[in-house]
């Protein structure tokens, strides 16, 4: 048998060769992104679609998944997981820099990466903030090279027979066009919110770990109390300036130090109220939620339009006067 080691090994080497797709490498596993339990007992089941049992079975090949939400909620991360999860390589596309500047050159690097992901196969295909690259479908502005290139990846995605998993991630779903979200291109699309109470705390849990502190002598309670409406990177970021100032006053990472790091952390929902509330309304009714929990501000939100709603019904309903008779 061949040592796994060096089979991945010689996949790098062909994967630098290409020029056209980035291998990476990553020690991050399910285990280590916070919350989202839907998604990752999803990612569970369908990774057992690979094994020979499955296929004995008549499984078909799991297509892929579009994570659409807020940003730093770990859709990237969650992609990079995968892969390590399955024991697979997992290989990033990054769309805009397969355009080239001759005729027909942006169209070949396009096929020229499918086909290189297909001779990785079993594999992860991370195609990160799709919506920035191809977003719209347009390419009146390009001669149509947008449109050519974004067809030959809809197309490869509809009828793709080799083992490759896509894991598309997207901020702006508007930017969309409604051809990437048309069922048979990815097995499910989730939306990635912000983390609970009980979320947030299995993320400082991480976090505090990964700095090799002792999770005991922080109360996590308190902390992700005092962080309603923060996302998963600003944690981190809190976790981790809390561990600078810790270290320029000679003291220890504690629980005050967290709580400041946070005191000086304006969320994203703060600035960007109104279209994370829109991204929201839009999900409701067009993904799975990634998580079993809602967060605080979400609620607020279904309240509110409960509400409003209760409002609108109790309004008296005015005659309409369009050819009303004259009086």
């Amino acid at each position: 048998t061949v040592d796994p080691v060096v089979i991945i090994g010689e996949k790098k080497h062909i994967i630098r060769r290409s020029g056209v797709l980035e291998f990476f490498d990553t020690d991050n596993s399910l285990r280590d992104v916070g919350g989202l339990d839907v998604l990752k007992a999803w990612l569970s089941s369908r990774g057992r679609a690979y094994t020979k049992e499955a296929r004995a079975f008549g499984l078909p090949s799991p297509k892929g998944i579009l994570l659409v939400g807020i940003p730093g909620t770990g859709k990237s991360l969650m992609a990079k997981s995968v892969g390590r999860e399955w024991n697979m390589p997992v290989l990033r596309m990054d769309v805009g820099a397969l355009f080239g500047q001759y005729v027909g050159q942006s169209e070949a690097n396009m096929r020229k990466a499918l086909k290189t992901a297909e001779s990785m196969a079993p594999c992860v295909l991370w195609i990160d903030e799709i919506e920035k690259s191809i977003g719209g479908g347009g390419g009146s502005h390009d001669g149509g090279t947008t449109s050519r290139v974004f067809a030959s990846l809809l197309s490869w995605m509809q009828d793709k027979k080799e083992d490759v998993f896509v894991v598309a991630t997207a901020n702006d779903v508007s930017a969309l066009p409604p051809e990437m979200l048309r069922k048979g291109r990815f097995d499910e699309m989730f939306f990635v919110d912000l983390p609970d109470k009980a979320g947030r705390e299995e993320i400082l849990t991480i976090h505090i770990a990964k700095a090799k502190r002792d999770v005991a002598t922080v109360d996590l309670d308190e902390l992700a109390t005092r962080s309603v409406n923060f996302s998963g990177a600003e944690l981190e970021s809190a976790v981790q300036s809390a561990l600078f100032s810790a270290f320029e006053r000679g003291e220890e990472l504690s629980t005050s130090g967290i709580a400041e790091a946070m005191s000086g952390t304006v969320p994203l929902l703060t600035t960007m109220r109104e279209k994370i509330d829109a991204l929201r309304t839009w999900a409701a009714t067009r993904a799975k939620p990634a998580s079993s929990r809602i967060p605080e501000s979400a609620v607020e939100l279904r309240e509110q339009k409960r509400r409003n709603g209760a409002v609108a019904a109790r309004r008296p309903v005015m005659p309409s006067i369009t050819g009303a008779p004259e009086g």
